[in-house]
């Protein structure tokens, strides 16, 4: 199925908040598996996991650990999962792509340090294609690179700088349905958009804290429909934008406490306490959120790095046909209904 005609978009409520401390500590990204299995990938100083958890009791396995061993992590960044449900995770202290099944056995790694084609220097963001073919933000060598799922290298494009095409260390990664490249062009405030083979397509974003600019993106994501969402994470958000590239909406976070918070806290006298007496508004706001996911249902998943949790909203739209909404316009305004 094609992408819409246009969108009716009628709302984007938060759904539940996942996780808490010591399940989802310091979440730094999330893979979506069957039956909304959600392998978030937690690091914190000297300690790194991931925590797969169910999306309704939140049962947990954690996956992985700290190490230089093989299926160990030491500065793991993101984590993708296939189509049979193994994991892919770049670790930029290692400088290498490791993969791990759903149960967190140990099934191959590739990558070595070094700036030649195919090596790596801190990477961070990866993303499939509709083949399986990897791309890699290779941050500290300011490019991307393309290889099969084995490793073999395919391509790269990127150099250090500000103008097009050029990086300034780029963090997250995602690839749309027709093979298009968003990458989240850290240290320059913006996404970039290019072609499978790396051609340049088109940019958004701009320094600052208002609506539509960036404060250091870390994550990328765009869903069936070419909306675009990214982790705004200096800014404390997760901004929202169609696929021209135009803002739409921001998210600042609504979390509740999940259903292993609440057996957690009802076992905990003191922290019950503290809860009772503190002001509540600012517990449900995100705290550097590193990664945004989205799935084919409109579910938007925010791996909430500062609050050790997921906080999980629904998109609410109906696409329309030529016939039901009238051609852009040149000086909207919106009259509320």
């Amino acid at each position: 199925m094609g992408r819409p005609y246009g969108l009716l978009r009628a709302g984007f409520p938060y759904v539940k908040t996942i996780g808490m401390r010591r399940v989802t500590n310091f979440p730094l990204d999330l893979a979506i598996g069957k039956d909304l299995t959600l392998y978030v990938l937690c690091r914190s100083g000297g300690a790194a996991q991931i925590a797969r958890v169910t999306y309704e009791d939140e049962d947990l396995k954690p996956i992985g650990g700290y190490g230089t061993d093989d299926g160990k992590f030491q500065l793991p960044a993101a984590i993708i999962i296939d189509r049979d449900e193994n994991l892919f995770v770049s670790d930029e202290g290692l400088h290498r792509i490791t993969i791990l099944d759903k149960d967190g056995k140990f099934l191959g790694k590739w990558g070595e340090y070094g700036e030649g084609e195919g090596q790596l220097n801190r990477p961070s963001g990866i993303a499939f294609d509709a083949n399986e073919n990897l791309y890699v933000v290779d941050t500290f060598n300011n490019r991307v690179q393309k290889f099969t799922r084995d490793g073999q290298f395919l391509l790269a494009w990127g150099r250090s700088g500000t103008g097009v095409g050029e990086f300034n260390l780029p963090w997250g990664i995602a690839v749309d349905e027709l093979g298009d490249v968003y990458v989240a062009d850290w240290r320059n405030d913006r996404i970039q958009k290019f072609t499978a083979d790396g051609k340049f397509l088109s940019a958004f974003g701009r320094s600052g804290s208002g609506d539509g600019e960036f404060n250091r993106p870390t994550g990328v994501a765009v869903d069936k429909d070419g909306d675009i969402y990214v982790a705004d994470c200096g800014n404390n958000r997760v901004q929202l934008f169609n696929a021209e590239g135009r803002y739409v909406q921001k998210f600042l976070g609504d979390a509740t406490l999940s259903k292993s918070g609440r057996a957690y806290m009802l076992t905990n006298a003191r922290p019950n306490r503290l809860r009772d007496m503190a002001n509540l508004e600012p517990q449900k706001l995100f705290r550097k959120p590193k990664s945004v996911r989205v799935d084919n249902e409109g579910r938007m998943f925010v791996a909430d790095y500062g609050s050790y949790r997921v906080q999980v909203y629904q998109k609410e739209a109906i696409a329309l046909e030529p016939d039901q909404i009238v051609p852009p316009l040149r000086a909207p305004s919106l009259a509320t209904t």
